[in-house]
C-alpha cells in the first residue's frame, strides 16, 4: 500500500509540474490572458475565398475584412481526411483514422471501439471549466434511434446544443441545371437560386444565433462555442442575390487538362483513376461555368452569414479575449484532376482554408507558410487556453508558430482517404501511397514547379530520396474499419428501393 501511495504521489507531482509548465509557457505566449474559443466549421469550402487567392473571381468581403483586420491565414493547412465524417472525427478526437478506424461517412464515431474512451475537443474544454455550446454541423451527422430526434449530431459533447433550423426555400432561378436529380457521392449534383429572404435561411439563422450569444455572460465562465456552416456543400441552392453577384457570361471556369490522370498508373501501366461522373456530366452538358458560378454563389452566401457573426463579435465584450478559428473540413475540386468533389488525395482535396485570430498574439493580414494539419487544432487550443495537454493527441501544437509565423517549421503532415491510402506533404512536395486501392501505386508532385499537380514524378529516379524521406511518415499501423452505422445501412437500403428520378 505504501508503494501504491508513493506512486500516486509521484504521478500527482509530475502532472502538477506539467500543468504548471503548460501554464507558464502559455502565460509567456499570451501575456496571461485566458481566452474564449469561437470554433467555426465550413462544409466543403476550398480556397475560393478572396483573401486566400484560390479564385480571383470570389466575392468575400467579410472573410477579407476579418483577415485584414484580425486574422492570420495559415496558407498551408491540410485536413486529416478528405471526407466529412473521418476528418471531423480526427480533428475532434485528436486521433487519425488509422487509430479510430473511422475511414468513411458511414461510420459513426461513437460506434468506433477505440474512440469510445477518447475525450473530444469540446468535451475536454467542458470538463475543465468552460461552458460549451454549439449549433450547426460540427460532428458528422448520423442517424441514431438512441439519440434525441433520432439523429446523432454530437449533441452529447456540449453543455448546450441547438439544432440548426431553416431552409433555402423553393427554386426560383429558371436556368435550372440539366443535372438535376443525378446523385454522386451521396449528394445531388444540382444548383439553383431560391426564393425567400436570406435572413430565413439555415446558415444565416445559425450565425444570427451565435451572434446573439455574445450578449450573455455564461455565469462568469469562459466559453467554447462551435458554429457549423453548411454551404458550400451540395446542393448549391442559395438566394438569388448571391447568384447575381456573378455574371455567367463573364465567368471563367477552373482550368483542367484532359490527360491529367494518364500518368497515375498501377504496376501494369493501367490508369488508377478516370474522370468522375460529376465531371463527365458537367463536361458533357457544357456546364463548367454554371457549376463554378453556383459554387462561388454559395461561398459568397457563407461569407454574408459570417459577416453577421464577425460584426457582433467585434462590438461585444469578448472581442479582445476570444480565439477565432475558421476552418474548412476538406478541400473541393471544381474540374481539377477531372474531378468534382472531395475524396481525392490531391492538393485541391487535401488543402483547407484556415484563418486564426488570437488577440494579442497573431499578426493580422499575414500569411503563414508553416505546414499544419486540422488535427493540430486540438493541442494548439489547449496550449493557448492554458489547459493541460491531452497526451492522447496525435497532433502537434502550433501555438508558437502563431506568434512567430516565419519561424522554422519542418513537419510533414498526413492526409488519409479510406483504408491504407495516404498522402504526405511538406509544403513543397506531395507524396501519395495507394496501399488500399492500387497495390501501393505512388504519386509525387513538386509544388514549386507544378502547383496544379499535372506531372507525376514518382517514377523519376531523380526523386527517389524525396520519396524515401516522405514515405517515412506513412502510417505502418492501420486499425480495421470501425462498424458501419446500422441506422445508416437501413436508410440506404430503403433509398435503393425507391424509383430512380427520371
Amino acid at each position: 500500500m505504501t508503494n501504491y501511495r508513493f506512486c500516486i504521489f509521484l504521478w500527482l507531482m509530475f502532472f502538477g509540474a506539467q500543468t504548471s509548465l503548460a501554464h507558464a509557457a502559455t502565460d509567456e505566449l499570451t501575456n496571461g490572458k485566458r481566452y474564449n474559443v469561437l470554433f467555426i466549421a465550413i462544409d466543403d469550402l476550398n480556397d475560393w475565398v478572396g483573401c486566400l487567392g484560390g479564385n480571383p473571381q470570389a466575392i468575400t468581403p467579410n472573410f477579407d475584412r476579418f483577415a485584414k483586420n484580425h486574422a492570420m491565414i495559415m496558407n498551408k493547412a491540410y485536413c486529416p481526411s478528405t471526407v466529412c465524417g473521418p476528418t471531423r472525427s480526427a480533428l475532434l478526437t485528436g486521433k487519425h483514422a488509422t487509430y479510430t478506424g473511422v475511414y468513411g461517412n458511414g461510420q459513426n464515431l461513437k460506434h468506433a471501439l477505440k474512440a469510445k474512451e477518447l475525450e473530444t475537443l469540446p468535451e475536454y474544454f467542458g470538463n475543465r471549466g468552460y461552458h460549451t455550446l454549439s449549433r450547426g454541423k460540427i460532428f458528422h451527422k448520423h442517424g441514431d434511434p438512441n439519440s434525441p430526434g433520432g439523429v446523432d449530431e454530437g449533441q452529447w459533447a456540449f453543455h448546450e446544443f441547438v439544432k440548426a433550423k431553416g431552409s433555402n426555400g423553393a427554386t426560383l432561378w429558371e436556368e435550372k441545371p440539366k443535372l438535376a436529380g443525378i446523385k454522386s457521392g451521396g449528394s445531388p449534383f444540382t444548383w439553383a437560386a431560391v426564393e425567400g429572404p436570406t435572413e430565413k435561411t439555415k446558415d444565416y439563422s445559425t450565425c444570427e444565433w451565435a451572434a446573439n450569444q455574445f450578449e450573455r455572460d455564461f455565469d462568469g465562465k469562459p466559453f467554447f462555442m462551435a458554429v457549423g456552416i453548411s454551404k458550400p456543400h451540395l446542393p448549391w441552392n442559395v438566394p438569388q442575390e448571391f447568384f447575381d453577384l456573378y455574371s455567367l457570361n463573364e465567368m471563367e471556369a477552373a482550368p483542367f487538362q484532359r490527360n491529367d490522370l494518364d500518368d497515375i498508373v498501377r504496376e501494369n501501366g493501367k490508369p488508377i483513376f478516370k474522370p468522375t461522373s460529376r465531371f463527365l456530366l458537367a463536361d458533357g452538358n457544357d456546364m463548367h461555368r454554371q457549376a463554378n458560378r453556383a459554387y462561388l454563389a454559395c461561398v459568397s452566401y457563407a461569407d454574408h452569414c459570417l459577416g453577421v457573426l464577425f460584426d457582433s463579435l467585434e462590438k461585444s465584450q469578448y472581442a479582445d479575449n476570444t480565439i477565432v478559428m475558421i476552418w474548412g473540413d476538406h478541400g473541393w475540386h471544381l474540374s481539377e484532376k477531372l474531378h468534382y468533389g472531395k475524396t481525392g488525395l490531391w492538393e485541391e482535396s487535401a488543402r483547407v482554408p484556415f484563418l486564426v485570430n488570437v488577440p494579442g498574439v497573431t499578426p493580422p493580414n499575414m500569411k503563414c507558410d508553416g505546414v499544419i494539419n486540422l488535427i493540430d487544432m486540438y493541442p494548439t487550443l489547449l496550449e493557448l487556453c492554458g489547459l493541460p495537454p491531452n497526451l492522447d493527441n496525435d497532433g502537434r501544437s502550433f501555438a508558437q508558430l502563431l506568434k512567430n509565423p516565419s519561424m522554422e517549421w519542418n513537419y510533414p503532415t498526413l492526409t488519409t482517404y479510406q483504408f491504407k491510402n495516404h498522402s504526405i506533404t511538406d509544403g513543397r512536395y506531395r507524396y501519395t501511397w495507394y496501399g488500399g486501392r492500387a497495390d501501393g501505386a505512388e504519386e509525387l508532385y513538386d509544388h514549386d514547379t507544378d502547383p496544379l499537380e499535372h506531372t507525376n514524378l514518382a517514377s523519376n529516379l531523380e526523386y527517389k530520396e524525396v520519396i524515401a524521406r516522405l514515405k517515412q511518415h506513412v502510417p505502418t499501423h492501420h486499425e480495421p474499419n470501425s462498424p458501419s452505422n446500422p441506422h445508416n445501412a437501413l436508410k440506404n437500403a430503403k433509398n435503393q428501393k425507391r424509383p430512380k428520378p427520371k
